[in-house]
């Protein structure tokens, strides 16, 4: 925790300004830019195509009670692996952390934006080759900190085609996706040379939709890199400079959970 508690020192500084009673900054938008990099959860959610049910959100009341008050309460039913949402590194790595399990340590850091959105096709594989280039204008990934992957998928989220490349579901819309994602190249030059806590991407999957082995996923979660998956609005965030936020649902044993990922950025 003492790398996190060095990387907080910044923000909490901008938090609290100079004096004891100056402490809002950060969270009243003074001091810069909260962004939600998160999708809502309804019954238009995208799930991998094998879960069939998706979310959904069944009302349990709704209206004035007896005693006169107004009451409202639901029951949602929903995969852990839709929407914006957590891997727990046991997803893909036995014996690694479930989802209660991740360090919040683990879960924020200082972000870096990874944009090859301009090159990015539907079979898309983000390089070592990226990594590297973007480190030549950026300097280095910074260390507990959480990568990014911009592939501007995510304006597509409302058109599950355009999203997934396929609009069927079941087993046999799986060979069907197409979708950008990681190389297990890049995954394993980010285990081995750098300290990223988390790495997160706009697109269904850390790996590209036609892989049939989820080697990132593997490479990543073996070493408790956690992933975000199906995140959102990452144009809004600068190469470097902000600060995610991660939370899932605590669910004991999990191998993920929904997210509400947010990042800071600070005003220039």
């Amino acid at each position: 925790m003492y790398r996190i508690a060095l990387l907080l020192v910044p923000v909490l500084a901008v938090a609290c300004g100079s004096g004891p009673q100056d402490h809002s900054g950060v969270f009243d938008g003074r001091a810069g830019d909260w962004v939600d990099l998160s999708h809502s959860f309804s019954p238009s959610t995208i799930y991998w195509p094998t879960d069939t049910t998706g979310f959904v959100l069944t009302e349990q009341a709704y209206g004035p009670t007896e005693g006169g008050w107004f009451y409202a309460s639901y029951e949602f039913q929903s995969a852990e692996h839709g929407g914006t949402h957590l891997d727990a590194p046991i997803h893909f790595s036995e014996g690694r952390w479930t989802n209660e399990e991740i360090p919040l340590s683990s879960l924020m850091g200082p972000a870096a934006v990874l944009d090859v959105s301009s090159r990015a096709d539907p079979d898309y594989l983000v390089t070592i080759a990226d990594l590297t280039e973007w480190e030549s204008l950026n300097g280095p990934l910074p260390e507990g900190g959480v990568l990014l992957l911009r592939t501007d998928w995510s304006a597509r989220w409302n058109d599950r085609a355009a999203y997934l490349g396929t609009s069927a579901i079941g087993p046999d819309a799986v060979p069907e996706l197409h979708f950008p994602g990681l190389d297990p190249e890049a995954a394993q030059w980010l285990v081995d040379n750098r300290e990223m806590v988390a790495v997160g991407i706009d697109t269904p999957s850390i790996d590209y939709g036609q892989s049939v082995d989820f080697r990132s996923h593997v490479i990543l979660y073996s070493a408790n890199v956690i992933g975000f998956e199906n995140v959102t609005q990452l144009s809004r965030l600068p190469a470097v400079g902000s600060f995610v936020v991660a939370l899932p649902m605590k669910i004991e044993g999990g191998s993920g959970g929904p997210l509400r990922i947010v990042a800071f950025v600070p005003a220039p």
